[in-house]
């Protein structure tokens, strides 16, 4: 009985030190690629932001941590990009926007004009939508349908013409949900956006 006592005690106590020692060995691993890591996020959004407003020479924030309330009790902050051109005139406003899809997050990077009256497009920076159907919403047939829509409340429609530019979304056929999730996205995201960069000024209302 002393014996096997003894033996469960020392059994024990390699699994402490393992467990110890594994979960250090986790958290050092972590640690040194959590910077690498969002560095990688930092480049790619700066790319896709670019890739929006191809006449910008640099992005600066002009919001930091600007609140987001995306309903049912939960909210988010993102930060607000001016896009400069060379000549240091206003070529726009980038930021980041999320919502949820059919598989999880997605995370938009959403460009809209100097005057926030239209939306110059968006970029998928993550999602994990199902291959060959809700990954779409990163396809131009469906993506170019928000180049040019209002900066305001956007429908989803199962039909209709696509190549029209307006507050009508046309959805991905076999993908309602993630093409919810965006549309779900726009909406919660570009009234409160216009909102606060009128009220810091750094836009005027346009009637």
């Amino acid at each position: 009985m002393l014996k096997a006592i003894r033996y469960y005690i020392e059994q024990s106590w390699l699994l402490i030190v393992s467990a110890f020692f594994f979960g250090l060995l986790l958290a050092v691993t972590n640690a040194a690629w959590s910077g690498k890591i969002e560095n990688n996020k930092t480049e790619k959004l700066s790319g896709l932001m670019k890739s929006l407003i191809t006449d910008a020479e640099k992005f600066e924030i002009v919001l930091k941590d600007t609140q987001i309330d995306l309903g049912k009790g939960k909210k988010t902050k993102t930060d607000i990009y001016k896009a400069l051109t060379a000549e240091k005139s206003d070529a726009g406003f980038c930021f980041n926007a999320e919502g949820t899809g059919f598989a999880g997050k997605i995370e938009l990077v959403i460009a809209i004009d100097k005057t926030c009256t239209k939306v110059v497009g968006f970029n998928v920076l993550t999602s994990n939508e199902t291959p060959g159907f809700g990954d779409k919403i990163a396809r131009s047939f469906y993506n170019d349908q928000y180049k040019g829509a209002p900066v305001g409340l956007l429908n989803l429609s199962k039909s209709g013409d696509d190549k029209k530019i307006d507050d009508e979304i046309i959805a991905i056929s076999g993908a309602t949900v993630s093409s919810t999730g965006v549309v779900n996205i726009f909406n919660n995201y570009l009234q409160q956006i216009k909102t606060h960069l009128l009220e810091k000024g750094l836009i005027q209302n346009v009637q």
